[in-house]
């Protein structure tokens, strides 16, 4: 199989759209298919001159060729890459490549430009539904964007074969505002990185000097994270917040929660570490669509509080593997934290099913479901083909459809 993968964004920097193209990629090369990858360079001269080193965007990934495209810094957020290119620049470069499916990752300025190259190709696309930027319009000081991105959503999704939707809660969000041909993914956990085995007590002892509970929370440090919502978990007795991430609010952060660790941006290893130490995992954020960090907490076997709204609702069974609690009742959080916090043995009963609840989702067979939506969307796309083929020939104007009543 041969897959154009349109990622919105993409290295240096690393998000859960940037992780779960990678494992995508990961996957097709150890099925030996053939890849390429579009996504925003890390600079707009970077876009033009092509060349990767040092804070720029590779020029491959694990054999696969990637062509950055120039782009700028979304304001506010300079880590976040709009990328430059038309529907023409994008048109050509999927006829150089001749995919049999364009993967579509978290679509919306470029992946938009994707959708339409593709669909005046006639190649099938798969658009993954991954952020709910018109969420984020309110959070930014703009509440009136909110129904024009909406209306921008369902435009981008129709217009591609089919959509993926991470959960249950953002398939019926879509479905209410008209998108059609959606269907279900999830994303896998890398169940070998995020374990229990990971636990690291020297880095324990470091965080907790006086042998706090660790509460810990993971991802950007930006409005739409919620991160300030921790606030209320501050004067717990004998407990200490640590904060993993970057992101333009770090400041403002630190001033609000003064007694909380800040560990900055963790990868790899380093972030298995610090989410396997940890006694409790947070997750705030009432944008999330998924919730990745939820599952790599659990799968380190730390058991989660989370706002009930988007990706937890599926991830997390509440009194079983965590908590949910309702959005905007952060004194609800605070109990279901001190419950946790406070009882080691049903914290352990937790943690347990939580890992347990992880066995199973794995990144190859999440990838090979993924497969599945491919070869879905090959076939709507050649049904489509057939529909139009049959309307040409039965037009009796047409000179294919006086051919074929001769022929006939």
């Amino acid at each position: 199989m041969r897959v154009a993968v349109i990622a919105e964004s993409f290295l240096p920097h690393m998000n859960g759209v940037t992780n779960s193209v990678l494992q995508v990629l990961k996957h097709l090369r150890s099925r030996g298919d053939e890849a390429i990858v579009i996504a925003p360079a890390a600079s707009w001269t970077a876009g033009w001159t092509q060349r990767g080193g040092a804070g720029q965007a590779p020029t491959e990934v694990g054999g696969f060729p990637v062509v950055a495209l120039p782009s700028v810094p979304m304001s506010g957020y300079s880590s976040v890459r709009v990328a430059y290119g038309t529907v023409a620049r994008l048109r050509g470069l999927l006829s150089g490549f001749r995919p049999d499916v364009v993967h579509i990752a978290s679509p919306f300025v470029l992946g938009w430009r994707a959708v339409q190259a593709a669909e005046e190709l006639g190649i099938p696309s798969v658009a993954v539904y991954q952020t709910e930027v018109p969420r984020y319009a309110a959070k930014y000081g703009a509440p009136w964007l909110e129904d024009v991105l909406w209306n921008h959503v369902t435009r981008l999704h129709n217009t591609a074969t089919l959509t993926l939707a991470p959960s249950s809660f953002t398939l019926r969000q879509l479905h209410r505002v008209g998108v059609r041909r959606v269907h279900l993914w999830g994303r896998g956990v890398d169940s070998q990185r995020f374990h229990p085995a990971k636990r690291d007590e020297a880095l324990r002892a470091e965080l907790a000097p006086r042998g706090e509970r660790l509460i810990g929370f993971v991802g950007r440090l930006a409005h739409e994270k919620q991160v300030q919502d921790l606030a209320v978990l501050s004067d717990l007795p004998g407990t200490r917040l640590v904060v993993i991430g970057s992101g333009p609010l770090r400041e403002q952060l630190e001033r609000q929660l003064p007694g909380a660790h800040f560990a900055g941006f963790q990868g790899g290893e380093d972030l298995a570490r610090h989410v396997a130490s940890l006694d409790l995992f947070v997750h705030p954020g009432e944008s999330d669509t998924f919730g990745q960090t939820l599952q790599e907490a659990m799968a380190s076997r730390v058991p989660v509080v989370a706002v009930g709204r988007g990706g937890p609702l599926d991830i997390v069974g509440s009194s079983r593997t965590g908590w949910i609690y309702e959005p905007g009742r952060l004194d609800e959080m605070r109990a279901q934290v001190a419950d946790l916090v406070y009882d080691d043995a049903k914290r352990d009963a937790f943690a347990e099913a939580a890992w347990a609840s992880m066995q199973g989702r794995t990144w190859p067979v999440l990838c090979e479901q993924l497969l599945d939506h491919y070869a879905h969307a090959v076939h709507i796309q050649r049904r489509r083909r057939g529909e139009l083929a049959r309307r040409f020939l039965d037009m009796p104007g047409s000179l294919a459809g006086r051919a074929g009543r001769v022929l006939g």
